[in-house]
């Protein structure tokens, strides 16, 4: 089995749109994980992170997905189901989630399973804080992920059991 790679997107001055990488602080504050597990944020760096593609077989990624659903929906999408919903781009210059597994796509580096949650957004006004409705279920977002990474075999640790354990 190759590496497995938990990616958080958005940009954290838009409000809702910063979701992915909030539950990515989380899971980093909150776990500890296996050494072939990588958890990044990504923020909006695009196809700079096509580096990180790299040996990875598996691929869940956490954003804010504009599905037209009720704003605090959580989403589950894998596959081909994901470059259907594109994420909101910044400005005309700013890849967005499509691009990204287009390009892995070309580049080879597309890994086997990509699986993504994500949420509807309520706002992407700017602002440096979540909805108050979306940081209520960063939570939950956050156990959905590791739910993900049992079904693939993965058992993060809580930190907090780690550190009773020394």
């Amino acid at each position: 089995m190759g590496k497995i790679l938990v990616l958080g997107l958005g940009n954290t001055l838009l409000q809702d749109e910063g979701i992915g990488v909030r539950v990515i602080e989380r899971l980093q504050e909150d776990y500890e994980f296996p050494e072939d597990v990588q958890v990044l944020d990504g923020g909006t760096r695009g196809l700079t992170l096509l580096s990180y593609f790299e040996g990875v077989s598996k691929l869940l990624i956490v954003d804010a997905v504009k599905a037209g659903k009720e704003p605090g929906t959580l989403i589950r999408l894998e596959g081909e189901e994901i470059p259907a919903f594109f994420s909101p781009k910044i400005s005309p210059h700013q890849e967005g989630l499509p691009d990204l597994l287009f390009t892995a796509r070309l580049l080879n580096l597309y890994p086997q399973e990509v699986v993504l949650w994500g949420i509807e957004p309520l706002s992407l006004e700017p602002g440096l804080e979540l909805s108050p409705l979306l940081a209520s279920k960063v939570k939950e977002l956050v156990e959905k992920v590791v739910e993900e990474l049992h079904r693939w075999g993965v058992k993060p640790r809580k930190k907090s059991e780690v550190a009773e354990l020394t």
